[in-house]
């Protein structure tokens, strides 16, 4: 059973690719960032225009939601590094072209909205958040996998798990302007996710052992794109804590869904190394439901910890 080249897989892929993009292009909504953000709650900072300071005090959003923003808008700063990504590795000709400028375009919206809502509500401090964003994308992002089945499988579940956290994210602002704003965008995610999901599927049609190995390289070392931003540790901790996005959520809501999607259990007529990719898989599922178990058990006990402090009689 031998294995294709990128260029063969860019050639073989094509007919799926243009046909995922019109199913794209027909249910895809046209929407407008500007339409999202409540500017009647904005007003001028301090500075040129002489307005008030940034305060702390200023939004009601708890603070676990405001980290969660930050990561997810300075994660979606680094377009212009994602964009050069995706195209070196996919091209700029044909139906894979069309799709890498329109996949920018959609994405470019994301970034714009959050950044507007988070000025507008006065949400977190500016200032703070400017200098994130010249620190991390200074940083620029590096794609950790070489090729185009690599590359696939990496992207079918990065924007299920930013589908995630922008859903949940929104949920725990409790703010109704940033939940509609947040689940707009978590949209877009889902069909981006869909577009790769089913061509990583046909790739699986196609070379099915090549592309086993490259869903196990990449599920077993996966990393979200902002994993670079400066405190990104102690920021996803946080995040997790609040059960945004956690161990837990990871394997259920993202991994498994997209696994059981391409039914990589069921595949027959693998060569030995596409077998040895699978047993890799199943074993590292199987620690990842452990850690997952102890992260949500030590989480919970710390919350009834807390509540029967919070409750008990002083």
């Amino acid at each position: 059973m031998r294995e294709f080249t990128d260029t063969e897989l860019l050639f073989e892929l094509e007919p799926v690719v243009a046909g995922e993009l019109d199913r794209h292009l027909k249910v895809a909504k046209e929407w407008f960032p500007h339409e999202y953000i409540p500017w009647s709650r904005g007003r001028d900072y301090d500075g040129i225009f002489g307005g008030e300071a940034w305060a702390d005090t200023h939004s009601a959003i708890p603070e676990e939601a405001r980290v969660s923003l930050v990561v997810n808008l300075l994660t979606e700063d680094n377009l212009p590094s994602y964009h050069h990504e995706i195209a070196t590795t996919f091209g700029r000709d044909a139906a894979w072209g069309t799709w890498v400028h329109r996949w920018t375009a959609e994405e470019g919206r994301h970034g714009v909205a959050i950044r507007d809502y988070l000025t507008v509500t006065r949400a977190v401090d500016p200032v703070a958040l400017e200098r994130a964003r010249m620190v991390h994308m200074g940083e620029g992002f590096a794609n950790s996998y070489e090729g185009v089945l690599h590359s696939l499988a990496y992207v079918s579940f990065q924007e299920l798990a930013t589908r995630v956290s922008h859903r949940n994210t929104g949920k725990v602002s409790l703010d109704p302007d940033c939940e509609r704003l947040l689940s707009r965008i978590a949209a877009d995610e889902n069909l981006h996710m869909l577009f790769y999901r089913n061509l990583l599927g046909a790739a699986f049609e196609l070379a099915p052992s090549q592309t086993m190995r490259a869903v196990t390289d990449v599920v077993t070392t996966f990393q979200m794109p902002g994993a670079g931003i400066e405190g990104f540790t102690r920021k996803a901790m946080t995040i997790a804590n609040a059960g945004i996005y956690d161990l837990r959520l990871h394997l259920d809501d993202v991994l498994l869904p997209v696994l059981r999607q391409w039914s990589v259990f069921d595949l027959t007529g693998l060569s030995p190394e596409g077998e040895k990719a699978r047993e890799e898989l199943s074993e590292f599922l199987g620690r990842l439901e452990v850690s997952a178990t102890r992260f949500t058990d030590r989480r919970d006990s710390r919350r009834a910890r807390l509540a029967a402090t919070a409750t008990s009689p002083e």
